[in-house]
């Protein structure tokens, strides 16, 4: 229990667990008044349709048959790790703002700000990116009589406006609300990906494709595009086990009902990446995979020329759009969420720790992440084509992920001391592990997957926004660290 965690951290004064204990009280006072809305089964639909992005079917297809062990090797080397940290460190502190408060525990308060910064800055970028894919998928639904809509200047932006203008609102009436939709997304995920797993067999019976080998094994090539690609496989789409927690303050039993939700998703991720890779491998040439929307691109295919095609792909469709929206819900709220805990530290004005009278959601903090964002997915969009601006957002977006994971597979190898149960040997292992993927990830994904006009100059857009946007967060944190020793003195 929560008093059986605070007793067995008691500690001398002073010491580093004592000053976690303390934490961890102060922050189960703040979040005595959220509502208490995610149930478990809230939790492992929420896990499958955060983890399972739709995009990365594509990304591990362009490896052909090799995918299966890139997948495998993902899976021992970041997924399963990442997992294992997650329930340890969401068994010693469930508090609201996730890792935030784990790594400002175990890393101490200019590591915490920086990661939850990073992980914010993520979660500004990966939206805009929705907004993308939102477009495109719509364009998808209409048909090919308008495949022309990705390409008018005006559309996607309008599109992206009108997603993020609504899932502001939907913010705003808290997880009362968002939680239909994040669940929406994880059933819409299931059917989704059922489908795609099961398209294959439907052409090989039509003679639409010679043979299907869902489980094919090939070696290939270990070249640097190859481990980029690795890396995307890993930190890129086996990421987010984390990302439930940061509204820890906001499940009911968070100690025990996140840490399951894990268990229980792990191996239904990992068979959904699998065989839906497969299936677009089977369906789609490798040099006209589609980045942004390879589902829709694969039904597409799959389902040509039979009469039902024209009621199950618009129909799959939808269900992808349902995941999709349901996605920005849960990425968008925890985003709101870390500006409030960054507030309750002053780390940032109180201003953004004020909450809605009636909905007991951060408001301030909300229009706030929600401005941006809108500014920050219009700026993407500007002077380049839909797949680049998507690459630029996504590869940006992952960096920022990825600088956040770095923090958290830290903890259990540097932390031992600050924390209430030291990790044991294996976590350590496990984590060193997770560390060196997410520290090649990181490195490789300043350079493109895809062919762009000037590498060099998608090379550089990257670099100037991961360091451009961490100079801004010292700026903050500074001025932060200096309003507290003011208040401290006049006081």
């Amino acid at each position: 229990s929560d008093a059986a965690y605070r007793r067995s951290t008691v500690e001398p004064a002073k010491s580093p667990a004592s000053e976690s204990a303390s934490r961890v009280h102060s922050v189960e006072e703040r979040s005595a008044g959220f509502r208490k809305e995610l149930g478990l089964g809230d939790l492992v639909l929420t896990q499958i349709m955060y983890v399972v992005g739709t995009g990365w079917v594509g990304t591990a297809a362009k490896l052909g048959s090799g995918h299966l062990l890139f997948w495998l090797g993902a899976a021992m080397l970041f997924y399963l790790p990442q997992a294992a940290v997650v329930i340890y460190l969401n068994r010693l502190m469930p508090l609201e703002g996730g890792l935030y408060q784990w790594a400002s525990v175990g890393l101490g308060e200019f590591w915490g700000f920086f990661t939850a910064w990073n992980i914010w800055a993520y979660g500004v970028l990966i939206i805009a990116t929705f907004g993308v894919m939102i477009a495109t998928n719509i364009s998808y639904l209409v048909g090919a009589s308008a495949t022309w809509l990705t390409g008018a200047a005006w559309y996607t932006p309008v599109v992206s406006v009108i997603a993020i203008v609504g899932i502001t609102t939907i913010a705003i009436n808290g997880l009362r609300v968002g939680k239909w939709f994040q669940n929406a997304g994880g059933l819409a995920q299931f059917l989704t990906f059922g489908t795609l797993i099961i398209v294959p067999f439907i052409a090989l019976k039509r003679g639409a494709i010679a043979e299907y080998h869902p489980l094919a094994v090939a070696v290939p090539a270990f070249t640097m595009l190859n481990l980029n690609l690795l890396g995307k496989m890993a930190l890129g789409a086996f990421s987010g086990f984390e990302y439930v927690a940061i509204l820890a303050g906001e499940c009911r039993n968070p100690a025990k009902t996140i840490g399951r939700s894990v268990i229980i998703a792990v191996p239904i991720i990992a068979a959904m990446f699998i065989f839906g890779t497969s299936a677009v491998v089977a369906l789609v040439p490798k040099d006209q995979i589609d980045l942004v929307s390879p589902i829709p691109q694969a039904l597409t295919i799959g389902f040509k020329g039979m009469g039902i095609a024209s009621i199950i792909v618009p129909a799959l469709i939808i269900l992808l759009l349902t995941r999709q929206l349901g996605n920005m819900a849960l990425t968008f709220a925890g985003n709101t969420r870390l500006p409030m805990v960054a507030g309750w530290d002053g780390l940032l004005p109180a201003w953004f720790t004020r909450l809605h009278p009636r909905f007991k959601t951060p408001t301030n903090s909300i229009l706030f992440v929600g401005v941006l964002t809108l500014v920050f997915t219009l700026a993407g969009q500007m002077g380049v084509g839909v797949q680049e601006a998507f690459q630029v957002l996504e590869n940006a977006g992952g960096i920022f992920y990825g600088f956040a994971y770095l923090a958290l597979f830290a903890i259990p190898i540097v932390a031992s001391r600050r924390l209430a149960e030291p990790p044991p040997l294996s976590l350590k292992g496990a984590a060193v592990m997770g560390f060196a993927i997410s520290l090649m990830y990181c490195i490789l994904s300043v350079f493109p997957i895809i062919d762009v006009k000037d590498w060099h100059t998608f090379t550089a857009k990257i670099i100037a926004v991961l360091l451009g946007t961490n100079l801004v967060g010292l700026a903050i944190y500074l001025n932060g660290r200096r309003r507290a020793h003011a208040r401290t003195t006049t006081l």
